[in-house]
């Protein structure tokens, strides 16, 4: 019964956004509309999490992460910040990962926030970076919104050994999530850095941490990120520190890079975007998104803007939306779209209802509501 409940309410979603009005609204009515809409999605998301929350566990289909947390300093008049503590194991019994758990519930102490620490839902070598991971965190953010007042643009993302796994592996994919990253005694396995352009990303390892050649990897990766700002010095900002003389415990040395997050926004509107997809897809990131079915692992797409001309430098894909709100650009005036180089659309867009309710149902997120699609087909524009 509950079940045929549950797919009759996801019928009601499909079927009530069929009817939002496509009609074409003013900058003023745009807001307003996103205003109300996100109150009333928070409205239903906090009656659908208080549960969860109080009882410190989130629950997606057949995957759970159980979480402990501790509230540090004063409350800033922003909002608190959010950090997300991985902890290490993996590939091991649970009894041994649920002492990795409990010894990183007190392993740091943020000067002010929600100093929150998950345990894994699985004992895997790759317990922080399955493909479950990316949806229940997306729910540990809004939960810890709602419930702890925390400010969406002040969330940080940190793990230690196969918690560090995990940030080298979620902070490029899940990047329009963090304001900053800190990888402390990981390994980054196949993933690149290629999207962490927007986000600060520290990293920190002991100097002579050298199993599965940990420590040569991360003065690599140092290397890597001088490499990218220097070509972009708009983006990839970041600070790796190898502890000299120590070993995979670094003895809390790797503490400074608590701070160092701390002074890092999210940027959810960047003028410059590199999506490099990971094996776990994400069919949206910050102002692009594709349409479901289309991601593929390890493609990339690069893109901009500036002032009023948006340009796709390079795509894996022949089908892309662009989204667009006015805090972007000027949306009373011509927008020019350019596509591999190529001009392929000029004039004006429409704001539009049914685009700030299917944004806000997808990402429930304040700071990345649109008010404008447009959709690229083959090189043209074939739907705003």
């Amino acid at each position: 019964m509950m079940r045929n409940a549950k797919r009759f309410g996801l019928v009601l979603l499909a079927v009530s956004s069929c009817f939002i009005s496509s009609a074409q609204l003013s900058k003023t009515a745009a807001r307003e509309v996103a205003a109300s809409m996100m109150a009333d999605e928070l409205k239903k998301q906090r009656i659908a999490l208080e549960s969860e929350w109080n009882n410190k566990i989130l629950i997606n289909d057949d995957d759970s992460l159980k979480f402990e947390y501790k509230v540090f300093g004063e409350k800033p008049t922003d909002g608190r910040s959010l950090y997300i503590s991985m902890h290490g194991g993996g590939n091991a019994p649970a009894p041994v990962n649920d002492r990795q758990w409990k010894n990183q519930i007190g392993l740091y102490r943020p000067y002010e926030g929600v100093y929150l620490a998950p345990r894994a839902p699985t004992n895997t070598w790759n317990l922080w970076h399955e493909k479950h991971i990316d949806s229940l965190f997306d729910k540990l953010i809004l939960a810890a919104i709602l419930f702890e007042n925390v400010n969406p643009n002040k969330v940080y993302l940190m793990g230690y050994s196969a918690g560090g796994d995990g940030v080298y592996q979620l902070a490029p994919r899940m990047a329009d999530r963090f304001a900053a990253a800190a990888m402390m005694a990981g390994h980054p396995n196949e993933t690149t850095a290629a999207g962490l352009r927007n986000i600060g990303f520290t990293i920190h390892m002991g100097g002579v941490d050298s199993a599965y050649n940990r420590n040569a990897i991360a003065r690599r990766w140092a290397l890597m990120l001088d490499s990218l700002q220097q070509l972009d010095p708009g983006g990839y900002k970041h600070f790796v520190q190898v502890h000299e003389g120590k070993p995979h415990w670094m003895n809390r040395e790797d503490s400074v890079a608590v701070p160092w997050m701390a002074a890092f926004r999210r940027n959810t509107l960047p003028e410059r975007i590199v999506w490099k997809q990971d094996d776990a897809l994400h069919s949206s990131f910050y102002w692009l998104s594709v349409p479901a079915g289309v991601a593929q692992p390890y493609g990339e797409i690069i893109a901009g803007y500036k002032g009023n001309v948006v340009s796709i430098e390079k795509s894996y894909t022949n089908s892309i939306t662009i989204r667009l709100n006015d805090k972007m650009m000027n949306l009373d005036q011509p927008v020019i779209i350019r596509y591999l180089g190529k001009e392929i659309f000029r004039g004006k867009v429409a704001r539009r209802k049914d685009v700030i309710f299917r944004t806000i149902q997808q990402r429930k997120d304040p700071d990345l509501i649109f008010f404008v699609e447009l959709v690229i087909m083959d090189g043209k524009i074939v739907k705003q």
